[in-house]
């Protein structure tokens, strides 16, 4: 029949070359990250032990929330190197922002360009000073008052689409951010995007999973990328990053 093709679907052995977490309750009206915790640890737990077991060289990308603590069980169930242990918060993160920045300036959020550190959350740390419309800085086009509303609404994006949908919460996106990161890994980019690592030393902080700008190819993260921060916004990094560190220490008690 016209407009109809012939596909055939084969089965494979494995799972692949990459496992994705997205198991975990959503986030609802009025709950936070943390009150997450408890339940969501239980339950990527036993998916990632299950999971690895079946393909025990596959790269993990972590969704399930709150993401930066969720790594952190991912990579103590897996035992698998820290390069193979992913967070996809930072692509999705960015995303948001440069859609909040394409908006205010009404532009292509193609001609924009940006960058979100630090953990998945209300602390996170959009970067102004790094933030572009075609190479021009947003600083030069936008005065300092509507800068700080967009940051500040990409720091709640997530809070502001759980209000909205009114049950759940953001699923779109997220799923966007998921694949632009599988592409990457599967058809070995060398992509240059912000993603939950596992840092040891990089940015002075230390056995915590953090979002930074990483090269993303075929072995997962391949290199960390360190920028030159200001004394803010390394101030404001670390601020997130002790965020981060409360709720993997009451994993640990």
């Amino acid at each position: 029949m016209a407009g109809k093709s012939k596909v055939t679907v084969v089965g494979a052995g494995n799972i692949g070359d990459i496992i994705m977490i997205t198991s975990g309750k959503p986030r609802q009206p009025g709950m936070s990250r943390t009150d997450l915790l408890n339940d969501n640890q239980e339950i990527v737990s036993s998916v990632v032990e299950q999971a690895v077991q079946h393909s025990p060289d596959a790269i993990i990308v972590m969704m399930a929330n709150p993401l930066d603590a969720m790594c952190h069980v991912a990579l103590d169930t897996s035992g698998f190197p820290r390069e193979r242990v992913i967070g996809q918060a930072g692509v999705l993160d960015t995303a948001r922002y440069r859609t909040f920045i394409a908006q205010e300036l009404q532009v292509s959020v193609r001609e924009v360009f940006a960058l979100v550190l630090g953990g998945h959350g209300d602390t996170m740390v959009p970067l102004p000073s790094m933030a572009t419309v075609s190479g021009v800085p947003i600083t030069e086009l936008l005065p300092q008052d509507r800068v700080e509303a967009i940051v500040e609404r990409t720091r709640g994006g997530g809070g502001e689409i759980v209000e909205l949908l009114g049950s759940g919460s953001a699923f779109y996106a997220p799923a966007a951010a998921a694949v632009e990161m599988m592409d990457a890994i599967l058809l070995d980019q060398k992509r240059i995007l912000p993603c939950a690592t596992y840092l040891q030393g990089e940015y002075g902080l230390n056995d915590l999973f953090v979002g930074v700008p990483v090269k993303l190819g075929a072995g997962g993260v391949e290199e960390i990328i360190e920028l030159d921060l200001s004394d803010e916004e390394r101030e404001q990094l670390e601020y997130s990053a002790n965020d981060v560190r409360e709720m993997v220490e009451v994993l640990h008690s």
